[in-house]
């Protein structure tokens, strides 16, 4: 009797300790799992401390590069990014049409594009456009619509005393109706009906 309880008291026993290690396994586990979140936790709050950090610095750097790329657009293009199309000289925007259209038309296009007809007014400009347009026709901003003989720029620049380059025989208003001025064979002027289809060159200043 007293054999059969020490062995049920030694089962108890064991059975208690097999439960005790058992539960520090589980524990150990747990705590172990606790130790890695909390330092999962930590990493991560690490981690974007440092990106903020990171990104703090970008946004301060950000205006510097935004100027740096547009000091490098405006040496690119200095008409601006935008008119890439236009071809920047001395101190002026042109723009050389692809497409042709009647004088009045192209004086209107221009002005959509807050430009006007070109004005020549000097040989080095009368150069530049002779070079460009290559025995084309172009139309430029010189009419005498408003009164026959009486040629005027359309920037109001006074015509008697600047520069000229008419073809020989020029203007010679053949028709009575040649009232609008293109650029022709080796960029000299010539008149001609204001409803003629020619390219044209429109010039602005330089964007601000």
């Amino acid at each position: 009797m007293d054999e059969e309880h020490l062995n049920d008291d030694l089962r108890v026993f064991k059975d208690r300790n097999f439960f005790q290690q058992k539960l520090r396994s589980f524990l150990t586990v747990y705590l172990l799992l606790a130790l890695s979140f909390l330092l999962i936790i930590t990493l991560f709050a690490v981690s974007l401390s440092r990106v903020s950090a990171v990104s703090s610095k970008l946004n301060e750097v950000q205006p510097e590069r935004r100027h740096n790329f547009s000091s490098r657009d405006s040496l690119l293009f200095p008409c601006g990014p935008g008119s890439r199309e236009w071809e920047y000289f001395d101190g002026k925007c042109y723009y050389f049409s692809l497409a042709r259209t009647s004088w009045h038309k192209a004086k209107a296009h221009c002005e959509e594009m807050h430009s006007q007809l070109a004005v020549i007014n000097s040989y080095a400009k009368q150069n530049f456009v002779m070079f460009r347009t290559r025995n084309e026709r172009f139309w430029i901003g010189l009419t005498d619509e408003n009164s026959e003989g009486e040629w005027e720029w359309i920037d109001g620049t006074d015509y008697k005393t600047t520069f000229t380059f008419w073809k020989e025989g020029e203007p010679n208003n053949s028709g009575n109706n040649e009232d609008c001025a293109h650029v022709w064979v080796s960029g000299k002027w010539n008149d001609v009906y204001c409803t003629y289809e020619c390219y044209y060159v429109c010039e602005k200043p330089l964007p601000n």
